[in-house]
């Protein structure tokens, strides 16, 4: 009798515990701001709200724009399939950092090339450079992890790994 019960018990907790997680986890609600004619809506509360929307698109326009810092030399991986090459991958790669960061990118770019050439070589372990490789879906993850290892150096000033140029030449 009680092995009938048991898969049923497990069952109600697993269900309980997934309500409780999703309950625990859930984003805040955002409040509502819900603004009705009459109820503290005035003229001088319309002007300051356009005022700050000025003020904020000015403060963009001074903004100095990102710079864009391009790694020395191509990357060349090799594709390899049951210990055999079977194609060669060259990328470009382009750093994109607030202002003020070629030193510092310049400093630290052969520690930079080593991280980048792991995520490749990882990346072509994968299979990621197989088939129909530049497809978004396909790219974006080594982006993200391009990034997520260039920001261990420059920290939050980087702000994205950008892929000028990648070709694969079959062998």
């Amino acid at each position: 009798m009680m092995a009938k019960l048991l898969p049923i018990i497990m069952l109600l907790i697993g269900i309980g515990g997934g309500i409780g997680a999703g309950i625990m986890l859930a984003p805040a609600p955002e409040e509502a701001e819900v603004a009705t004619a009459g109820e503290g809506h005035d003229a001088s509360q319309e002007e300051s709200a356009e005022e700050h929307a000025k003020e904020d698109a000015a403060e963009d326009e001074n903004a100095e724009p990102n710079e864009f810092i391009k790694i020395n030399n191509q990357f060349v991986i090799p594709v390899v399939e049951r210990d055999q090459m079977t194609a060669m991958v060259v990328l470009s790669l382009s750093l994109e950092t607030k202002p003020g960061m070629s030193g510092k990118v310049h400093s630290f770019e052969p520690k930079l090339r080593d991280v980048f050439l792991r995520v490749l070589f990882d990346h072509a372990n994968m299979g990621g450079f197989r088939g129909a490789f530049t497809r978004s879906e396909i790219l974006d993850p080594l982006r993200t992890s391009l990034r997520e290892e260039a920001r261990r150096f420059l920290g939050s000033d980087l702000v994205d790994v950008l892929i000028l140029e990648i070709t694969r030449q079959d062998v």
